[in-house]
């Protein structure tokens, strides 16, 4: 958030009235429409249609257009900020991995293991653990070089083995703390987050199942594309010698210490719960994206680059091989976050609650359908479940604990709903993945929303017998 109120950037403008949410509702269509049809229709380069679009909505919303500009430019920034170093960070991983022959390691070891039919389910297992203390962002950049390289070398379809690992993180993104959405829907609820994450973990093993092995068959049939040359890191030199490939243990430990890192953070901080304890403060550093990808990059220069006999000029021209590929990627991001920060700012999530205010829907359902509505506005999971959160809280004050814990998890569910253009995410999938716009909203977007209505509709089952 910027700071930027509704009046703010409708420089003083009443306050939204009925007329005025219509207004708003029609200009947020009308921008994302602009997006659409720039990308498709005129072929323009996302990032640019991004940016006019971030445009359109600020006029049509009738705010001032230097307000939409700081709208922007601020979003822009705090995705950037975000995302950026962490993206960078694992495509220098990813490099080393590539060109060290670890990943060659791990994509052999578990082609060695899991054949066939098994594939997709040991993807979406290794992505629902990894993908258990991480952040989306950071999930999906540890994992898509080994899902770009099982596919090729394996002879899978992209999509049979890629929507299991995003579906295993997307579960746990939206439904499992730590992650920061349910911690503070927990928070906002006051629901006791041992319960909530018991059923959290009842409700994501059928979710993920379904979102994952089973709907990939039907998003390999209608999206059949090969892993994106672009993106798939270059093989060992041919140079190097077989027996300085890294060892299988040493790489996978390599991957994994950021993930490590990053659960001790989280335990600690469910453990202790004291911000001022010497352990959660060292842990919360230790523990954040930034050091735990950081520290895995100069691990990885022993681990990898020098157990593969690269030498210190060779390790150095490897990291810097690695960033220029991620420049449009950055760029894409960016700006798929001032669009969000841009919807967040003209007030539509405020918008959407005032219209749900009165919906006579039972609770679960009517939190659910509150996340879904700002999921959809403002592109954004974690607004999505923070709004929700704070606008059911009234009705959460004489449920039970069960019914709390199932009520975060409703919330949870919906702010996973359709992802499309306003999302970051949706940039990040479609670049890694080399995909169209239309193919990655009959992949990614339909399995956002098989995600969202399968755990619904398991949180609703669990209301009738808990």
């Amino acid at each position: 958030m910027t700071g930027l109120t509704v009046e703010t950037l409708a420089a003083g403008t009443a306050p939204i009235t009925s007329a005025g949410n219509a207004r708003l509702g029609v200009a947020v269509l009308a921008g994302i429409a602009v997006i659409v049809l720039l990308i498709t229709r005129l072929k323009l380069h996302a990032f640019l249609a991004l940016t006019v679009g971030s445009l359109a909505l600020g006029v049509f919303a009738g705010a001032p257009l230097a307000k939409t500009i700081t709208s922007f430019t601020a979003g822009l920034g705090a995705t950037v900020a975000g995302v950026g170093v962490l993206i960078a960070l694992g495509a220098i991983l990813g490099r080393l991995l590539a060109d060290s022959g670890g990943a060659d390691e791990i994509v052999d070891t578990i082609l060695a293991r899991a054949r066939g039919r098994a594939m997709p389910w040991a993807m979406v297992l290794i992505a629902s653990v990894i993908g258990l203390p991480l952040f989306f962002e950071v999930g999906i950049v540890l994992l898509i070089p080994v899902v770009l390289l099982v596919a090729k070398r394996g002879n899978y379809s992209l999509m049979r083995i890629g929507i299991p690992a995003l579906a295993g993180l997307s579960v746990m993104h939206g439904l499992i703390p730590p992650h920061p959405g349910p911690l503070v829907a927990v928070d906002a609820l006051h629901a006791n987050l041992g319960v909530t994450l018991a059923l959290g973990v009842v409700v994501a093993v059928p979710t993920v199942i379904i979102a994952g092995p089973l709907f990939s068959r039907y998003a390999a049939r209608w999206v059949d594309i090969p892993a994106p040359e672009r993106m798939i890191e270059q093989q060992r030199p041919s140079d190097a010698p077989e027996q300085h490939r890294p060892r299988f243990g040493a790489t996978v430990l390599t991957v994994l210490l950021p993930v490590a890192l990053m659960l001790v953070k989280a335990l600690v901080d469910i453990v202790v719960d004291d911000p001022e304890n010497p352990v959660q403060r060292v842990t919360d550093v230790i523990g954040s994206p930034l050091i735990a990808l950081l520290s895995a990059v100069l691990v990885g220069m022993v681990t990898l680059g020098r157990a593969a006999g690269f030498t210190k000029e060779r390790i150095s021209a490897t990291v810097e091989k690695s960033l220029a590929p991620i420049a449009g990627i950055l760029l894409i991001v960016g700006a798929g976050g001032g669009f969000k920060q841009t919807l967040i700012d003209v007030g539509t999530g405020q918008m959407i609650m005032d219209i749900s205010e009165n919906w006579a829907v039972p609770t679960l359902l009517l939190a659910w359908l509150i996340a879904v509505a700002i999921r959809l506005a403002t592109g954004s999971a974690t607004v999505a479940t923070i709004s929700a959160a704070g606008l059911v809280a009234p009705l959460a004050a004489d449920m039970s604990t069960t019914g709390t814990a199932l009520l975060v998890l409703a919330i949870g569910a919906g702010s996973l709903f359709f992802s499309h253009v306003n999302d970051a995410g949706f940039w990040m999938v479609k670049e890694y993945f080399g995909m169209s716009v239309g193919q990655t909203l009959k992949t990614w977007s339909v399995m956002e929303t098989v995600i969202s209505v399968v755990g619904l509709g398991c949180v609703l089952l669990l209301s009738l017998v808990l």
